[in-house]
């Protein structure tokens, strides 16, 4: 049997019209309200339903149901944006808590909190460094985590910065002697901070935003050393970050402090020339400012590697000398500061430079002090080591 264009509609649908119409009809006339259904090639248009209709039931909770479901996910979004919890997690807080928002934000933090206390033992050798300085004083941070995924999340740069920025604040014997002073753990983790960040605000110790922010971010998260360098006399303290996102971070840190003798020269031209140097600490990997200031069992223990390598060449002994004698030298300029080839321009070393801005203030200008920090360092190390130790155990 053919039908024409107009009638090709499945007899599921010609039935179901068939059952609005004649029901259309008694609730008509039983409720007095009119109810009419445009019939179309595709589809049936209503346009009013009568209350007492067992379809206008279903219709009703239709739409109930779907404004439930819009604020459900009105509410997960709120939440989602203030914590950047994951999805699922904030969901199950709302259902939990009755999709109450304040409640479930305090059962997400519960929750994190119990969670980054499990993840505490974890590695974390990721992170960054996070830098805050004045003129004469700089303090330096490294906040570490699992990956660099969360060491990029906008949270965990604040929280960075925050730390550096009260480290910075810290009284102490810094603030009178000129040089480079660790900060003790616990005097960073009692420190009070007070927070204006979206998701993580208000008066809180630096342990307890930590332990906030790692419950947020599902990883690890431990604040790992701090330092404080500075200068009590006339002169500088000179920073460079390395691979920063953005102005106070990076992975890798230099740090140097430079000072003048005469209290009225001018500071521009050793402002700039500690950039310089800064960055020269970065790339250079200086170990020690003077050759004076190299330890004897390092520089016995080079020695010893060099004249037994010179004592295979078959020379004579006052040849081996010389050749250990000159490597020695190369040994200085490869980890000595002052010995070290000047970075920005190699025709003169750093001892030379400073000779030269000496002249240029019109006074003698030295350096203090010199630091290099990067993330992470020596952390797979200490790992390796503690795997060993167990497992010595455990044989």
């Amino acid at each position: 049997m053919a039908f024409g264009g107009g009638a090709k509609r499945s007899l599921g649908s010609l039935l179901s019209i068939r059952m609005l119409n004649g029901s259309s009809t008694t609730a008509s006339a039983a409720n007095g309200v009119c109810f009419s259904s445009c019939v179309s090639n595709t589809r049936v248009t209503e346009t009013q339903i009568p209350l007492g209709n067992s379809q206008c039931g279903s219709a009703v909770f239709l739409r109930r149901f779907s404004v439930e479901a819009s604020d459900h996910m009105s509410l997960i979004k709120q939440l989602r944006q203030r914590t950047s919890a994951p999805i699922k997690d904030v969901k199950a807080a709302l259902v939990d808590c009755n999709w109450e928002i304040e409640a479930a934000l305090k059962e997400l933090r519960r929750r994190g909190k119990v969670l980054a206390t499990k993840k505490s033992s974890r590695m974390a050798s990721e992170g960054l460094l996070a830098l805050a300085h004045s003129d004469t004083k700089a303090a330096l941070i490294e906040l570490n985590c699992e990956t660099d995924f969360v060491a990029r999340n906008e949270i965990f740069q604040f929280l960075a910065l925050a730390l550096a920025k009260q480290a910075l604040l810290l009284e102490g014997s810094s603030q009178q002697v000129s040089g480079i002073f660790p900060i003790a753990s616990e005097h960073l983790q009692d420190l009070k901070l007070n927070l204006e960040h979206p998701k993580i605000s208000g008066e809180t110790t630096v342990q307890n935003a930590i332990t906030e922010v790692a419950a947020v971010m599902g990883e690890n998260i431990k604040l790992r050393r701090g330092f404080v360098m500075s200068t009590a006399s006339h002169g500088v303290v000179s920073t460079y970050l390395h691979s920063s996102p953005q102005p106070g971070l990076g992975r890798i840190a230099g740090i140097l402090s430079l000072e003048v003798e005469d209290k009225n020269a001018e500071l521009d031209a050793i402002q700039r020339i500690g950039s310089e140097l800064a960055m020269h600490v970065v790339a250079a990997k200086p170990l020690f400012l003077t050759k004076e200031l190299v330890s004897t069992d390092a520089l016995e223990s080079e020695r010893e590697i060099l004249k037994s390598q010179a004592e295979s060449t078959g020379k004579s002994q006052m040849a081996i000398d010389k050749i250990v004698e000159g490597r020695l030298r190369k040994y200085y300029e490869e980890i000595v500061l002052m010995e070290q080839k000047f970075i920005v321009d190699d025709s003169v070393n750093v001892k030379t430079l400073l000779d030269k801005l000496s002249k240029e203030v019109g006074s003698p200008v030295k350096i203090k002090s010199f630091f290099r920090m990067e993330v992470g360092e020596g952390i797979q190390r200490l790992e390796e080591s503690s795997s060993s130790e167990n497992l010595a155990e455990a044989v």
